[in-house]
């Protein structure tokens, strides 16, 4: 197979990433330059504050994912880069470093959809993972579930029409004063509660949506603190954070599940930050194994935002002949799927 190398950078949110892929499958650099620790200070991502760190990070993490794969801009056959969905000015930093880098070199510009890299992480995880199959992306941003019919050929078929999951966890993370990010905590704390000592509402649609809505549990959960809070009443932190997850995951479960009933699709590959939840892991596995359905995750690295995925996305991209110009722009609600 005729060997294709792709330099990709990821800018979408707070993490300034440049990953070097070979065939969309094989990564010799995978470099992330985190913002976790400044944002910390403010209990979630300040847009103008991650833009500012993208332009001083992206120029050394680049040179680092060259150096480390232990090639030149020479080498690479194009550029891949996340053009949406995600924050306005921290994509434009990546596009227009691409951009910059694409001309210069007289290299092919790819743009990447952020979600369709989620999903390709489990291509570079699973060697032998081809569509069709099914994929749940969960993450602080997006909730979708996809039938991935071909490697740019998506369906969504549920998505949540008001927060992420992920957002939710980090809301009431902040609400039980653990700290940001929210989903590794509570999922911590969690393992020390009773799932069944609370139950939180699952939002169900009248119509026969696969959709998510997790407003309605970050509210109740909201509503619960501050009924204990006006009571004087004594809560039980773990507790709170287990039913909660709880809640969040039977949700997530039931509507993937049926999404591979009604397909009639065997196989699950879970993506994006959420996915390194220890419970949603366990719970999935377990289903899985009671319906015979196959149930795939990335490692935690290749769950949160990163470069990788974009490049093997980019590498299936320009396999079908999907290269941008140089006019392309951020698309901070790039649907999956536009073009």
């Amino acid at each position: 197979m005729d060997k294709k190398i792709i330099l990709a950078i990821e800018s979408s949110c707070d993490e300034t990433a440049a990953a070097v892929v070979v065939n969309g499958r094989d990564v010799l650099s995978n470099i992330i330059a985190s913002q976790i620790d400044t944002h910390k200070k403010f209990g979630g991502v300040v847009p103008e504050v991650a833009s500012r760190m993208h332009i001083e990070a992206v120029d050394s993490v680049v040179k680092a994912a060259l150096l480390e794969a232990g090639i030149s801009i020479d080498d690479v056959d194009a550029i891949g880069v996340t053009y949406g969905p995600g924050l306005v000015g921290a994509l434009l930093v990546g596009l227009q470093y691409a951009k910059g880098l694409a001309l210069g070199s007289k290299k092919p510009l790819i743009g990447v959809n952020h979600i369709q890299g989620h999903i390709s992480a489990n291509f570079i995880e699973h060697k032998d993972l081809k569509p069709p199959f099914v994929s749940l992306v969960v993450s602080g941003g997006h909730t979708f579930i996809v039938h991935v019919k071909g490697y740019r050929d998506f369906e969504v078929i549920g998505q949540t029409r008001d927060d992420a999951a992920g957002e939710a966890y980090d809301k009431v993370a902040r609400a039980l004063e653990l700290g940001y990010p929210g989903g590794p905590k509570i999922d911590k704390l969690a393992k020390e509660g009773n799932k069944d000592a609370i139950v939180f509402p699952r939002a169900k649609f009248q119509d026969d949506t696969l959709d998510f809505s997790f407003s309605g549990v970050k509210s109740a959960v909201l509503n619960y603190l501050n009924k204990a809070k006006m009571k004087e009443e004594q809560i039980n932190k773990a507790d709170i954070a287990a039913s909660f997850q709880n809640a969040i995951i039977d949700v997530l479960k039931t509507n993937l599940f049926l999404t591979c009933e009604r397909r009639g699709v065997k196989r699950i590959a879970v993506a994006g930050g959420v996915a390194s939840n220890s419970c949603l892991r366990e719970t999935l596995l377990e289903e899985g194994r009671k319906k015979g359905i196959e149930i795939l995750f990335p490692s935690p690295i290749l769950c949160t935002d990163n470069a990788a995925m974009i490049g093997s996305a980019a590498y299936f991209n320009y396999q079908e002949g999907a290269v941008s110009d140089l006019n392309i722009n951020a698309k901070p609600n790039l649907k999956l799927g536009e073009r």
